[in-house]
């Protein structure tokens, strides 16, 4: 099919995937209320058009952290990447740093630190949940600093995971999960060479190298639920702060006296984000948080959103509403999974000129200029 914006990339992905990783990466939580939302409150944010406001000389480059950024962008922390193309993490940490935005690895990523920081030119960030098992915190950190990176992401809307009924559904859990996902892969021949025999070892590379032996996808749903801790509390991040000698970004804020815990515990930046819809459904959609916590902590700390990010229009939106930069989840593994690093370079291309578009159309000349100014009729 042809490519020509950056929502082309998901159906190109629904034809090329096994459905159980096409729904897995496409679904939220329960009846996918929050999910809608997050694209519909987005898409329905009103821009405001100026004419003959001299742009010529527009840029897109920003600063994050003492890093300069060709653009406010960052490829957020998706588990099981390497799933959706051959060591996926490492095609989109590669083409992430040709573009000169920064790779998030998770940690349940298929491939561990040390083999995408090392098939990297930039240095990565890495994202962490708080778990029960603080050795594996402990080895995690530990490998990462070892390996040069960054920026320390800490997931924190995670303390028991969401009821996803898709993946039960598809194949990615429930009964015979094993037999359907089999059946499936076998129908999508190019995804079985690709990355079914190909894209081997299928691991959870981070974990493993912390137990010392393979942690195979079946382990996958039952380790996450053995160790997500739901007594989680902000002192259990101090001794991190105390540790981590980088940045440290705290993902999931969608309260502004969350935020404001953010600042109190000395967070370097936080993530506006309701995990893309797939924790609790029903909560608010980010386009309708992100201003309401921009108002109670812009300027203490990076604001950095995600959640029904599809393109560079939206990019631009949320900057008016009050983020610093935005990550972009689905929109990339989309990509990837339609045509790896490829995809996830070209994808980088189109919301970069989707960007100047929107910035020259509304008259802005640089990141730092786009705010609420840019908006019609109030957010």
């Amino acid at each position: 099919m042809i490519i020509s914006a950056p929502t082309d990339y998901r159906e190109a992905a629904r034809r090329r995937l096994p459905p159980f990783l096409f729904h897995y990466i496409d679904g939220g939580a329960n009846a996918e209320h929050t999910l809608r939302c997050n694209v519909d409150d987005l898409a329905g944010i009103a821009l405001r058009q100026r004419v003959l406001r001299n742009v010529a000389d527009l840029s897109l480059e920003t600063e994050l952290f003492g890093t300069p950024l060709a653009m406010p962008v960052v490829l957020a922390p998706v588990g099981l990447t390497g799933m959706y193309a051959r060591r996926g993490e490492v095609q989109a940490a590669r083409a992430a740093a040709a573009a000169r935005v920064p790779f998030t690895l998770s940690t349940v990523s298929v491939c561990a630190i040390q083999e995408v920081q090392a098939a990297s030119s930039a240095p990565i960030w890495f994202q962490l949940y708080v778990l029960k098992d603080r050795g594996f915190m402990r080895d995690a950190l530990e490998r990462a600093q070892a390996a040069g990176v960054t920026t320390l992401v800490f997931t924190v809307d995670m303390p028991v995971p969401g009821s996803r009924y898709r993946d039960a559904h598809s194949g990615m859990s429930g009964p015979n999960a094993a037999f359907r996902r089999m059946v499936q892969a076998a129908t999508h021949p190019r995804w079985a060479w690709d990355v079914g025999l190909r894209g081997r070892p299928h691991d959870l590379g981070n974990i493993s190298a912390y137990r010392g032996k393979p942690t195979a996808l079946e382990d996958y749903i039952g380790w996450l639920g053995a160790n997500f801790d739901p007594s989680i509390a902000w002192r259990d991040l101090e001794w991190i702060r105390d540790v981590w000698k980088g940045a440290i970004v705290i993902k999931g804020i969608l309260d502004p006296e969350d935020a404001r815990d953010a600042v109190r515990f000395g967070a370097d930046g936080i993530v506006v984000s309701n995990h893309g819809g797939r924790q609790l459904d029903g909560v608010s959609s980010t386009a309708r948080a992100l201003p309401r916590i921009a108002d109670a902590v812009a300027g203490e700390l990076k604001l950095l959103a995600d959640s029904g990010v599809r393109s560079g229009l939206d990019v631009v939106r949320m900057l008016a509403l009050g983020a610093d930069a935005v990550m972009l989840g689905r929109a990339f593994i989309y990509a990837l999974a339609a045509d790896g690093e490829a995809g996830v370079a070209n994808l980088l291309r189109l919301v970069a000129a989707e960007m100047r578009v929107a910035m020259t159309l509304t008259g802005v000349r640089s990141v730092a200029e786009i705010d609420r100014t840019a908006l019609a009729g109030g957010c």
